[in-house]
Formats: C-alpha cells, sequence, structure tokens
C-alpha cells in the first residue's frame, strides 16, 4: 500500500520516542521510504544513531546544521515529502504547530510544510486534559492537521492510568495508509455485527441484555477508514449506525442471521454483536396479562440459531477471517479459548463483563485477543482505541 510513498517522521520528547523505530520498520516493510527527523528532547530517549539505522538515512536535528542547511534544507525536507508524521506528538509541538512557532527544526518542517501532517500525541492524561492542550487540538484539526490516538491506558509513571498513550505503530501505519488515500482495505467488503437483539414475549415485552452496541459501531467505523466497505448489521442499538456504512437493522437472533447470509460474501465477519441464546418458543400473539391466580406465565424457551458458528462453518463462502466477541463474568481467557475451538472461528475478542468492571454499556474495555497461537491480553482503553487496534490487526491478517 505503501510503495514509493515518501514519509518525513518526527520524533517528539517522551518516553513513547521508542515506538518511533517499530514505527519505522512497520512503514519501510510496506514500502515506505522514511527521513527522520529528531527534536533534541527525543534524542534524550533514542539515539539518532538507531533511528539512522532502520531509516537508511540521514537523521535530521539540527535547524542550525552548516552541512544540512546550505540548500534551506528545512524547506526541502517539507516539501519532499507525501505525508508528515509526527510520532510522539508531545503537548509542547501541538503547540508550536497550532500557535505559529518555528524555533527548532521540527516547528519550522511543520510550519514550512504543505502536506498533509498526521500526529499521534502522547503526553500524561492531565497533559492532554489540560485546557490549552484542548484548544491546540481544536485549532489543529480546523487547520486540516490529521490525528490518531492518543489511547487509553497506563502511562510510563508509576501508577498514572489514562487517556495519552500513543497508538501502537500498526494503528499508525493504518491512519498513514488511510490519509495518503485508499486505506489498506480500499475496495474489500467487511461484515460487522452489533448491538444486541430483542426477543419477544408478547408484542410489548422483550428479553435483551445490556449491550450498547459502542464497541461493533466503533468498530465499523475504524474498518470504514481504513478504506473498507462495511455492511453494519445491527440489533436495537442505544448508539446510532455511524455514516458511510451499509446499514442493515434487525430485532431478532433469526432476522441477524438471514442479514447476514444476504450480505455474504465478505473477506472478514467481525460478530461483535451480543446475540441472545435463546427466544421464547411460546411468544404470546396478545399482551400477557395477570390471571389473578397469583402465579407468573410458563414461558417456553428454545435455541437461537449460532450465527459464529453458521459462518464459520460454511464448505463455501467462508470469509478469510472470522472474528467472535465473547461476553465473560469469569476465567475469562479459559472460557474463549474453548469458544474459539467449539465455534469453529478464527479469533475470538473477549472482555470480563462483571458487573464491577463497567464494560457493558460503559465507554472503555479491556480485551484478550484469542488467535490460534494463544491470548493477548490488551490494556484497557477507549472502545473507540480498541477497535481502531483490532481493525489495523484485520487489515494486517488481509494482507
Amino acid at each position: 500500500m505503501l510503495a514509493g510513498k515518501r514519509i518525513l517522521l518526527i520524533v517528539g520528547g517522551g518516553i513513547a520516542a521508542y515506538k518511533a523505530l517499530d514505527l519505522i520498520r512497520r512503514l519501510r516493510e510496506r514500502g515506505a521510504s522514511v527521513r527522520a527527523v529528531m527534536t533534541a528532547a527525543a534524542q534524550e530517549f533514542v539515539t539518532p544513531l538507531s533511528v539512522g539505522a532502520l531509516t537508511a538515512d540521514h537523521v535530521f536535528t539540527d535547524l542550525f546544521d552548516r552541512q544540512d542547511e546550505q540548500d534551506v534544507g528545512h524547506i526541502r525536507l517539507a516539501r519532499e515529502a507525501d505525508l508528515v508524521v509526527v510520532a510522539p506528538a508531545t503537548a509542547d509541538l501541538m503547540a508550536k504547530l497550532a500557535n505559529g512557532h518555528a524555533n527548532d527544526l521540527a516547528s519550522a518542517v511543520l510550519l514550512a510544510t504543505d502536506r498533509p501532517v498526521l500526529l499521534a500525541p502522547a503526553m500524561n492524561p492531565r497533559m492532554w486534559a489540560h485546557p490549552a492542550t484542548r484548544r491546540n487540538r481544536v485549532v489543529l484539526a480546523g487547520d486540516g492537521v490529521l490525528f490518531i490516538g492518543p489511547n487509553r491506558g497506563e502511562m510510563a509513571e508509576a501508577g498514572e492510568a489514562g487517556e495519552g498513550r500513543m497508538a501502537e505503530p500498526l494503528e499508525i501505519v493504518a491512519a498513514v495508509e488511510t490519509a495518503l488515500g485508499g486505506g489498506p482495505l480500499a475496495g474489500r467488503h467487511v461484515l460487522v455485527t452489533s448491538g444486541p437483539t430483542h426477543e419477544p414475549i408478547d408484542p410489548v415485552r422483550y428479553i435483551a441484555n445490556r449491550s450498547s452496541g459502542a464497541q461493533g459501531t466503533a468498530l465499523a467505523v475504524a474498518l470504514r477508514d481504513l478504506g473498507a466497505e462495511v455492511t453494519f448489521v445491527t440489533g436495537p442499538a442505544s448508539v446510532p449506525p455511524p455514516a458511510g456504512v451499509r446499514v442493515v437493522r434487525v430485532e431478532t437472533a433469526r432476522e441477524m442471521l438471514a442479514a447476514v447470509e444476504a450480505a455474504l460474501p465478505a473477506e472478514a465477519a467481525i460478530f461483535a454483536a451480543a446475540v441472545a441464546d435463546w427466544r421464547v418458543a411460546n411468544a404470546g400473539v396478545q399482551k400477557m396479562k395477570k390471571d389473578g391466580s397469583g402465579r407468573a406465565p410458563a414461558l417456553e424457551f428454545a435455541e437461537n440459531p449460532d450465527i459464529l458458528a453458521t459462518v464459520s462453518r460454511l464448505a463455501e463462502g467462508r470469509p478469510r477471517l472470522v472474528v467472535g466477541f465473547a461476553a465473560e463474568t469469569e476465567t475469562v481467557v479459559e472460557h474463549a479459548t474453548a469458544k474459539r475451538a467449539r465455534k469453529g472461528c478464527d479469533w475470538i475478542v473477549a472482555n470480563d463483563v462483571s458487573p464491577s468492571t463497567g464494560i457493558m454499556g460503559g465507554a472503555e474495555n479491556a480485551v484478550v485477543l484469542i488467535t490460534g497461537k494463544g491470548a493477548e491480553v490488551w490494556p484497557r482503553m477507549g472502545k473507540d482505541a480498541v477497535a481502531r487496534r483490532l481493525a489495523a490487526r484485520i487489515a494486517a491478517a488481509l494482507g
């Protein structure tokens, strides 16, 4: 996707600078050429020697370097790139760019470029939440600057956690591909299910669960932003469906299965919906009423179709990648691993939805990705960040 593209990477000063090394490797293995500018603070965390070894190019560090600036080097750097990426983008670099400062090489390049700029912020959560940083982000977004992250999670400082972690290298690569047009999933059809299902008891009552549909919706957005053609099959969620995708609304598990089958074929199918396992077999045609006996009506249950297993076991037309979700309240990894084997899917995204976690219906998620290679524990982060990270993994798996 990035063959022949020229990326100028500005490495800001912060502990997340070490991730820039992996980012360079990821960009180059996709065919991009990378040149690097390092701030003085960045050099306190990683060395120009390490960065230069990975870019296979000279690393630029000084606005007043006689050799580099004899042909107005900062202007040349600003104009010769297809995209300028700042990772990590510190609060200081954001402030300089928002206010037009140019007192070092990095800020001078950012002010001189007419190319797209992508920032990957990284800072302490309190710095990210500060009104000054918030104002700067609004200004930069209004100027057309692109952002990826930050994510929510543990900080380098002991005991610190919150929103401020730099996006992971694969997330940044996906954002680079999107910024340069097309995206890694351009032209590929991806199916996403989301939300709860409502299984009727009678015309006015139903069985449901606490799923808001937020995680499935965020995933559809992340896949759309990578260029995918998304079919979004949603139950009656409490969040609105995203724009720019094909939305199919359903109520029950059987309706969802029919919509999924109608949407195939797809290169990937991600089943994030919280589908009810059972439905009422003897649902009332009229509203059930008390009969004065004090006895509750007897409800007979029938098992709903297993949508994940049905698609996973297709002999023909099976998506290349089938991803299920597992909402557990105990022994999450063990139950999710067993579910993956039982359903026949490729991956399971598992999480602990015990009431104490606040995940079911909340704004954050803490997932474990179960693949054929084992369990990969992800830090707790916002559902948007989980979606971006999972979408990047899906894009990498589809190649």
